[in-house]
């Protein structure tokens, strides 16, 4: 018995040292690993590198990801790429090169992907041998795409639970000053944002399906100066924003050294038909520095405040079965901004009732050094496995969060 044992332990021993050397602290989930600072238990791995500049990632169901590389800011400059697992880890391909700043990619309803490309959205067939880009709402499409002008003409968008389009309309200026920079008339509403095509306004288009074109769009929510990150909770079909404060506030406001600490960003859950506040309100219903007259409380008030200048561009609900059961049903969001609050991503834990208004917790932000570490994370999304796919634009990397008990 005693010999029996001693053998047993022997091969425990060596499973466990062939468990060990599987992986090494140089790796993440096969990956090499990338220096950051996680949240226990998680790691970052390097899918794929030397992407100009990749604004979006979509995995598929065959495994294949999607990246979205906007190129730059120059026009026409951006292209889709598709990146297949190997033995060796990521193989790149080119889908579709020369397009206008693309942002987001999306699995539609339908199986084909979606594009945002500045005045437009378009599809292709993933599944094709040669995919072909088709128009949906702009271009050739017989349906008005978003103006794409201004200071945020990126086309950002999501599905709702109906399989309708729910499209960003970024505001033209930053708080409504003039193109010299002046500030707006606090005596007059801010043009920009009235009428029937207002910017700094989420869109609905309302979709038609098997065809999946578009049959005509509303103005679904007022007052939100660019609206990047958009998800929808699949409890309830609730639709929420993280909102990209606005900036310069310091040049309003002598009193203020600078503007770090404000104006916050936002979180909010959209209604239809409701007003958000910018230009006029900032935070919890306080006057902008160039409307002291506004009347706050006509405006919808944030579900809660976000870091200043943070920069919300990628959000989703986490719903896989990967990471610890603390984090079911949270949400995710990459904190893009340059300053002290962004380059991270954090989970934002449901409370009581399930809204994500809990304690905002780190899942990864960058780490100081030499090594490569997490620079400007965009667009989220959880893949089949539970992990969390991540595309950084500022180091032209795609990411994988990953996490192991071990």
């Amino acid at each position: 018995m005693r010999r029996s044992t001693f053998t047993l332990l022997l091969a425990v021993s060596a499973v466990t040292a062939v468990t060990a050397q599987a992986a090494p602290l140089d790796q993440c989930a096969g990956l090499a690993r990338l220096s950051a600072i996680t949240a226990p238990g998680f790691c970052v791995g390097i899918i794929a590198e030397a992407i100009k500049s990749p604004r979006a990632v979509q995995p598929l169901p065959n495994g294949d990801l999607l990246v979205a590389d906007m190129g730059g800011w120059q026009p026409n400059r951006g292209s889709v790429w598709r990146l297949r697992k190997t033995a060796n880890g990521y193989d790149k391909a080119q889908l579709f090169t020369g397009l206008d700043r693309p942002n987001s990619i999306v699995l539609g309803p339908d199986g084909r992907v979606y594009v945002g490309i500045v005045k437009r959205i378009a599809r292709f067939d993933p599944a094709a041998a040669a995919p072909k880009l088709e128009d949906v709402i702009g271009g050739a499409s017989a349906i008005a795409g978003p103006p794409g002008s201004g200071r945020h003409l990126l086309t950002s968008f999501i599905f709702d639970r109906e399989r309708n389009l729910i499209v960003n309309v970024g505001s033209n200026s930053d708080h409504c000053e003039g193109a010299d920079g002046s500030a707006p008339d606090p005596k007059r509403p801010c043009a920009e944002s009235e009428g029937s095509t207002p910017q700094g306004a989420i869109r609905k288009y309302t979709m038609r399906w098997p065809a999946g074109t578009a049959s005509g769009w509303e103005n679904l929510a007022l007052g939100l100066r660019n609206s990047m990150a958009m998800t929808i909770d699949g409890r309830d079909g609730a639709l929420w924003q993280g909102e990209n404060a606005r900036d310069a506030i310091a040049a309003a406001m002598p009193q203020l050294k600078n503007d770090n600490e404000l104006p916050h960003d936002e979180l909010n859950r959209i209604e239809r038909g409701a007003h958000y506040g910018w230009p006029y309100c900032y935070d919890q219903g306080v006057a902008s520095p160039e409307y002291p007259g506004a009347a706050c409380r006509r405006y919808r008030a944030p579900a809660r405040l976000l870091p200043a200048h943070a920069a919300p561009l990628g959000m989703v609900f986490y719903t896989g079965k990967a990471f610890p059961p603390a984090y079911t049903n949270s949400l995710l969001m990459s904190f893009h901004g340059y300053r002290q609050h962004g380059h991270r991503i954090v989970a934002l834990l449901p409370d009581a009732k399930g809204a994500p208004l809990g304690k905002l917790v780190d899942l990864v932000r960058r780490s100081e050094g030499k090594a490569p570490t997490l620079g400007a994370p965009v667009d989220i999304k959880v893949g089949a496995n539970g992990d969390l796919y991540i595309a950084d634009d500022h180091t032209g990397r795609v990411l994988l969060l990953h996490y192991s008990p071990n």
